[in-house]
């Protein structure tokens, strides 16, 4: 099905068409604020990247997650159809495509970064796709793993987005959210101020209306597992939020 779409500059679009630059234009502005446009050379080595880097810290992290992730889908032994949706510049879609038995799908409305992702990793098993899973671009195809790696914070609701991904998850398959913060209900709305003032800070105030912040009480009515927490974070000064890994299945598992 992914091969009869159009492809542009190695990234296959549904129609042909381009949608939501609105939000890439913001998305890439804060990205060049924060310093998170990486070379093809520093983004072929990620999440190594070098010890003087301003993000340094946070790829130590991503990288305990990354490896993490990867044992567990080894573990597994069979063939997996691995969907990650909002892969960015295609960093861990490309690590999971070096799990020997796994065909990887990198999905994003970032048509940027998926340039620079289909440029940069070139592997028979990966594949870059621009667009939205709500909008039913995979029709009926279905994969074993789905994968949101700090990508939930840009869904306004994790109830649809969660919804529409179990749709095009096999029976046996697993849905894992990984690196995304998940706060009490208490203190959702300081955050969010908090987000706002941010963006504020760097000129860049309407990014804002595409971030959240959603707790774990948001899950209900899904079934779900915590099979972790990233504790190296507490290590880093991270002592009351820490990232955890989700597993959600169907019911019926």
């Amino acid at each position: 099905m992914i091969e009869n779409l159009k492809m542009q500059n190695g990234v296959y679009i549904p129609d042909g068409t381009l949608t939501d630059t609105y939000f890439e234009e913001l998305y890439i502005a804060v990205r060049k604020k924060e310093q998170r446009i990486y070379s093809d050379q520093e983004l072929l080595k990620l999440p190594d990247i070098d010890s003087s880097h301003r993000h340094y810290n946070e790829w130590l992290v991503r990288k305990v997650s990354c490896e993490n992730l990867i044992k567990y889908f080894k573990r597994k032994k069979k063939h997996l159809q691995i969907l990650e949706v909002g892969c960015g510049n295609g960093w861990l879609a490309n690590r999971l495509s070096e799990i020997p038995t796994a065909k990887v799908i990198g999905l994003d409305i970032n048509f940027t970064e998926l340039q620079q992702a289909a440029n940069v990793f070139s592997t028979s098993n990966l594949l870059f796709v621009y667009g939205d899973i709500r909008r039913n671009i995979f029709q009926k195809m279905q994969f074993d793993a789905i994968v949101f790696s700090a990508s939930i914070p840009y869904f306004s609701s994790i109830k649809e987005i969660l919804k529409s991904a179990l749709q095009h998850l096999k029976a046996s398959g697993e849905i894992h959210i990984i690196d995304s913060f998940f706060y009490d209900n208490k203190d959702v709305a300081l955050t969010k101020q908090k987000c706002e003032i941010y963006y504020k800070s760097i000129g860049i105030s309407e990014m804002a209306n595409y971030f959240f912040h959603h707790s774990l009480t948001d899950l209900r009515g899904f079934n779900f597992k915590l099979l972790s927490q990233n504790i190296f974070l507490q290590k880093l000064g991270f002592s009351k939020s820490v990232f955890p890994w989700l597993k959600i299945q169907h019911f019926n598992e």
